[in-house]
């Protein structure tokens, strides 16, 4: 009994924690070993759509001549797919949508974020790669969707009417 509780006590806790990147490639750009590094970020609940994130990583060379040692730029490209049957979760489905992913692009004020957005007379799911900062944020941005109108999609909680 009690490592059933547990199971399910690890299995509640990883449905609620943010999506993780996995880093699938990287392209140098330039000699000063500046990068645009490519993530794989699977959804944590929506299972069977993986979204494949593009974002700027400066070296140390750039850093150093730049001086601004501590900051990568908000430039970011996304763009997901099905990769399994779907299966949805409990997802935010007010307009705001859901943050899936976040990771810092500076030392404190900046992060590159994946905000989940179900457009619902559309029956699909918008995926908008965006920087947060405190102030002067960024125009910049990058959106993906997928529609979900395939024969494939489950909801776990029904469909929202």
């Amino acid at each position: 009994m009690k490592n059933c509780l547990l199971a399910a006590m690890v299995l509640l806790g990883a449905a609620s924690l943010p999506a993780q990147a996995e880093e699938v490639g990287k392209v140098g750009v330039d000699w000063l070993g500046n990068d645009i590094v490519i993530d794989a970020v699977s959804d944590p609940k929506v299972q069977g759509v993986t979204c494949h994130l593009a974002s700027f990583s400066r070296g140390v060379i750039d850093r150093l001549q730049k001086g601004n040692w501590f900051e990568d730029p908000s430039n970011a490209s996304i763009a997901c797919q099905q990769t399994g049957p779907i299966t949805v979760g409990d997802i935010d489905l007010d307009e705001n949508g859901e943050r899936v992913f976040s990771e810092r692009t500076s030392l404190i004020w900046k992060k590159l974020i994946i905000t989940r957005i179900y457009d619902k007379a559309n029956d699909t799911l918008i995926y908008l790669a965006h920087a947060s900062q405190i102030q002067d944020g960024s125009a910049k941005t990058s959106i993906s969707t997928i529609p979900l109108f395939s024969g494939n999609v489950t909801w776990s909680k029904g469909k929202p009417q």
